[in-house]
């Protein structure tokens, strides 16, 4: 969320904002929401002034006194006017917050213009694209695929999108997650388990809601199964105020995730492009904001090393202003190639969030020199996502007898140098 003094204050540089990130947000309601809610909540504060001048005046009053009695009338005057203020409010308030949840982050100087994502700049490349398998398949059509990946059976047991994932393909899934999460425990990362499930206040929390809504799965009970892990972590300290030695905070977890993918259809689905349930590994950093752009690219340097470690060409995007997405300040889309499929797969993205989830969430830590609190500087990225890196893996490193041969540090956590469909 926005602070409201920068609304009230700088319009303008709101106003910008939306219209870099491309949205259609009416910022003259919102900003005539907070005028019509200021002035009720004055007066109500006006009221309980009244009303407290009145009780001390009350105290030094004989009890019985004419002017004691004519004390009491009145402030029996002021108490119902102040709860019928104060009635009329809650819904005036009740919109404001609402109007204020719908404010997009402002964007980082540095986020490119641009409305799609042909738009967002190439900022880095790793790797050649050249040095892959000639014998590289889409991975949907490598003979014997559905022996280790099985999408019809999914189907029928959930509906489209939940494959199984049988023998090597299951193992080498776990060992990816395996690998993520021990180098990225090494890197700095402290590692947590968290629960997949989360109530609508953590959705808010991190932007999930009121903005994606169609994009999470509910239960009768209103929790939401996690979309990323990245929800659940950033509750953490949700309400809470750390000491400023504490910080930086850095923390990764492994859930499965799911997301609907509502919109999605017609767009390049195939195979483990895009599915309903996968595993993830999240890293999640609280941070002292002077230090959270030095934060980002540490971070993104952390999902980059990955990639590198597991001899993927990729190629690290800036996201431009009306692709970078409701929360984010700035954000690096890490990209790997497939070479089967010959195109860009999307395996992490590294965001900077600055204090817009911090304030939402109340995460502060207490200034050292000034003893009161203030917004930390939230940042996450994905570290990594195993779906797309296993399609490229499958994909780039296929040989002549249909084998993959398993990148050296993997082989580790697999057990052995090649995985075989048959």
């Amino acid at each position: 969320m926005l602070d409201p003094k920068l609304l009230r204050e700088s319009p303008e540089t709101v106003r910008a904002a939306i219209a870099k990130k491309h949205l259609a947000v009416d910022l003259d309601a919102v900003l005539a929401l907070d005028t019509a809610w200021r002035a009720q909540l004055t007066e109500v504060e006006a009221l309980r002034s009244r009303q407290k001048a009145a009780n001390n005046e009350m105290v030094a009053l004989k009890k019985g006194s004419p002017e004691f009695i004519a004390k009491v009338q009145e402030m029996k005057a002021v108490s119902a006017e102040v709860k019928a203020k104060e009635e009329a409010l809650k819904p005036v308030e009740a919109g404001w917050q609402a109007a204020m949840l719908e404010l997009p982050n402002i964007p980082h100087a540095s986020v490119p213009e641009g409305k799609t994502p042909e738009q967002n700049v190439v900022h880095a490349t790793n790797g050649s694209v050249e040095a892959v398998s000639a014998h590289a398949l889409p991975h949907w059509e490598i003979p014997g695929f559905g022996h280790l990946i099985d999408f019809p059976r999914g189907a029928k047991v959930t509906g489209a999108g939940f494959p199984f994932l049988i023998g090597d393909a299951a193992k080498l899934s776990r060992s990816l997650l395996a690998f993520f999460l021990d180098e990225n425990v090494q890197a700095g990362y402290t590692e947590v388990s968290p629960p997949i499930f989360v109530n609508a206040a953590s959705a808010t929390a991190t932007g999930q809601l009121p903005d994606k809504e169609g994009q999470m799965y509910e239960t009768l009970d209103k929790l939401y199964a996690v979309p990323t892990a990245e929800v659940p972590l950033t509750n953490f300290y949700r309400d809470e105020i750390l000491d400023e030695a504490a910080l930086p905070v850095h923390r990764c977890a492994y859930t499965p995730c799911f997301r609907r993918e509502a919109g999605s259809y017609g767009k390049d689905v195939r195979g483990l492009n895009r599915v309903h349930q996968f595993d993830k590994v999240e890293l999640l950093k609280w941070v002292h904001p002077s230090t959270s752009y030095d934060e980002l690219e540490k971070l993104r340097a952390d999902a980059e090393r990955l990639l590198q470690k597991l001899e993927l060409p990729y190629r690290v995007l800036l996201m431009c202003g009306g692709d970078l997405g409701f929360s984010q300040a700035k954000k690096y889309d890490l990209e790997v190639w497939a070479a089967g499929q010959k195109r860009w797969l999307e395996v992490s993205s590294c965001s900077n969030f600055e204090s817009f989830q911090a304030r939402r969430a109340q995460i502060r830590f207490r200034h050292k020199d000034t003893g009161k609190p203030e917004l930390v500087h939230t940042l996450n990225g994905s570290g990594l996502a195993v779906p797309r890196v296993l399609a490229a893996l499958l994909e780039n490193n296929l040989q002549a007898d249909g084998r993959v041969k398993i990148p050296a540090a993997l082989v580790p956590y697999f057990g052995k140098e090649f995985l075989s469909f048959k």
